[in-house]
């Protein structure tokens, strides 16, 4: 269900809901919330112990996880801490809806192998719908276990931050170029983290607010699917995949239309390519 932000607490600067969202960094303070981040911790140390020794990075979405780890998470997520800092931002009775159904448990490699990953430390848009005038997706990356060995650039806000526990940062899904800078080193500390998206529509956008939630989960699914099938390649399809993905999101930062037509311009050249054939 959408939450309408209410004029006394939204941002008050004015401007279009599309406006990009700045990057902003925050903390969770509270011992409450330590103690939380230290036992979700834990638990991920414990029930994904073979994941944290791979290199590929691995992606959880959080609604499969167990109830009562739902339920935990649903705690940092739905924080005020969070909450409170995106309303600063955007326009005054914007609707706000979290993205429950996206969001991620990422235990993240810097893993540079031409796969479906790589993307996620090159540089960046984690979306492509940037052209959508009634919405944006604000993204939280919530650091449940982190040292500073690594360093996120968020290149359009002229943000750069080593994250380390306990903190957070949030940018805009479709319109934050941004990457990833450090190295990896065996042994060294695990990056752990929560990634959290919210829907913010335009005052009064209806049908087109729908429409955009309906459009960033196609999206979302989608890409994620492509990059989970190829991080790490070993066949020649999964290398095609990988290929393909690092390719599109290049062709992104160009504009978000490239890839759609580069996607339009092959259908259209297998098509005709097939009726070639079939009129032999």
């Amino acid at each position: 269900m959408t939450d309408i932000l209410d004029s006394t607490t939204a941002g008050t600067t004015g401007g279009a809901v599309s406006a990009r969202f700045p990057a902003t960094i925050g903390r969770f303070e509270t011992p409450e919330d330590r103690a939380l981040i230290d036992g979700l911790s834990r638990w991920v140390e414990q029930h994904f112990r073979e994941q944290l020794g791979q290199r590929p990075s691995c992606h959880v979405y959080v609604e499969t996880l167990p109830a009562e780890i739902v339920a935990l998470i649903d705690r940092l997520r739905d924080s005020p801490v969070i909450r409170e800092l995106i309303v600063r931002q955007v326009p005054p009775g914007s609707g706000f809806e979290p993205m429950k159904h996206t969001d991620e448990l990422y235990i993240s490699h810097y893993n540079k192998d031409r796969g479906g990953d790589q993307g996620l430390f090159d540089r960046h848009y984690d979306g492509n719908l940037r052209f959508l005038s009634s919405s944006m997706v604000v993204r939280a990356l919530i650091y449940l276990q982190s040292d500073a060995s690594y360093k996120v650039v968020f290149g359009d806000s002229r943000v750069e931050k080593a994250f380390t526990t306990y903190e957070f940062g949030l940018l805009d899904f479709h319109r934050e170029l941004h990457w990833v800078e450090g190295s990896y080193t065996p042994g060294g500390p695990q990056r752990i983290l929560l990634k959290c998206n919210y829907l913010v529509t335009a005052p009064g956008a209806g049908a087109r607010g729908r429409f955009a939630l309906a459009a960033n989960t196609a999206v979302f699914y989608v890409v994620k699917a492509a990059m989970e099938y190829s991080k790490s390649p070993r066949t020649p399809a999964q290398k095609a995949v990988g290929y393909l993905c690092n390719l599109f999101r290049r062709l992104n930062i160009v504009h978000p239309l490239v890839p759609f037509t580069v996607l339009a311009a092959a259908a259209m050249g297998v098509a005709a390519l097939g009726y070639f054939v079939v009129n032999l």
